[in-house]
C-alpha cells in the first residue's frame, strides 16, 4: 500500500536562523496508522508537522501527499483538504460564538452545500463526543472540550489525515485524556491517519509507531515497545520514558524479570502482579 504521506530528505532553515530546523528528514506514513512524533525543544518536530499540509515548504527534498508535491501550487487546496491541522491553543482556532457555527466555518468557506454542512457538523461533533454541546458558547467550555471542538472543525472538512501539533500542551491531565481518547478513536474506529506531535510519553504509547527527532533528523523509528525500553538513548536525547517503563526497568535492575513491553500502568500492574504471584 502506498504511503498517504511521503517525506523525502527534506531540509528547512528559518530566515532568522543559522542552523537548519530540518536536516534531511525522511518519513513514510501508512494510511490509517497512528504515528507519534517525539523530540526535545528545537528537534524539528513542529516544523515537520507544518510541512505536512504545506504551511511551510521545504528548502530541499520534497513532501508528497497522496502523490501530490506540496510545492506545486495547483495541488494546495487538495492537499489541505486531505491533511487537517490542529494546533496547541484551541482558542486560536475557534472563530464563532456557537460551537456548531464554529465547526461549520471551514466547509462554508469551501462552498459546501448547506445540507451537507449540517451532516458534516453533526457527524464531526458526534465523533469527538461534543454533539450535546453544539449550541453552547465555546468560551464557556473547558480546555479539553475546546480542543475537541477544534478537532471537530477540522474533521468537518473530511480530511484523510489529522496532524496534531502538541494539542494537549495547554491542558490539564483530564483534558489530555479527553483529547487523546477522541483522537485514538478517530484512528481505530474511523480509519483516519493520525500524526501526533507530543512530549507526553503516556500519549505516545497509544500509537502504532513512535518517531523520535533530534536536530532536524529522524533518529529513532519503531513500535512503542521497541523504542521506549531504550531508556538511556532517549534520556541522552533529552526525553523521558513512560512511567510504567521506568518502573519496570528499575525493578528489573533490582533483580526482577518483567516484560519491558508493558508500557501502560494497567499492563505494568498486571505484569508485577503476575510476577509476585
Amino acid at each position: 500500500m502506498d504511503p498517504v504521506i511521503r517525506v523525502e530528505n527534506i531540509t528547512y532553515t528559518y530566515p532568522d536562523s543559522e542552523r537548519p530546523a530540518l536536516d534531511g528528514a525522511t518519513l513514510d506514513v501508512a494510511p490509517g496508522s497512528f504515528v507519534a512524533v517525539l523530540g526535545s525543544n528545537g528537534s524539528g518536530k513542529s516544523t515537520l508537522a507544518k510541512h505536512l499540509n504545506a504551511i511551510l515548504l521545504p528548502d530541499g527534498g520534497r513532501v508528497l501527499v497522496k502523490g501530490m508535491n506540496t510545492t506545486h501550487e495547483e495541488h494546495l487546496l487538495a492537499i489541505r483538504r486531505c491533511v487537517g491541522m490542529v494546533f496547541q491553543n484551541p482558542d486560536n482556532q475557534i472563530v464563532a460564538n456557537v460551537v456548531e457555527d464554529d465547526v461549520a466555518f471551514a466547509p462554508e468557506n469551501l462552498g459546501v452545500d448547506p445540507a451537507e454542512i449540517r451532516r458534516r457538523v453533526d457527524g464531526a461533533l458526534k465523533q469527538v463526543g461534543m454533539y450535546d454541546f453544539r449550541l453552547h458558547a465555546p468560551h464557556l467550555l473547558s480546555g479539553g472540550q475546546k480542543q475537541r471542538v477544534a478537532i471537530a472543525g477540522v474533521l468537518a472538512m473530511e480530511p484523510e489525515v489529522l496532524v496534531l501539533d502538541e494539542p494537549t500542551a495547554m491542558l490539564d491531565p483530564a483534558g489530555r485524556r479527553e483529547v487523546i481518547s477522541a483522537v485514538e478513536a478517530l484512528c481505530r474506529e474511523r480509519g483516519i491517519t493520525v500524526i501526533l506531535i507530543t512530549h507526553h510519553m503516556d500519549e505516545a504509547v497509544r500509537a502504532d509507531r513512535v518517531v523520535v527527532m533530534d536536530r532536524g533528523r529522524i533518529v529513532m523509528d519503531g513500535a512503542p515497545a521497541d523504542i521506549f525500553p531504550q531508556a538511556d538513548r532517549l534520556r541522552a536525547l533529552g526525553l523521558a520514558v513512560p512511567a510504567a517503563t521506568d518502573l519496570i526497568l528499575r525493578l528489573n535492575a533490582a533483580g526482577m524479570d518483567l516484560p519491558v513491553e508493558a508500557l501502560t500502568p494497567e499492563a505494568c500492574a498486571a505484569a508485577i502482579g503476575e510476577a509476585l504471584a
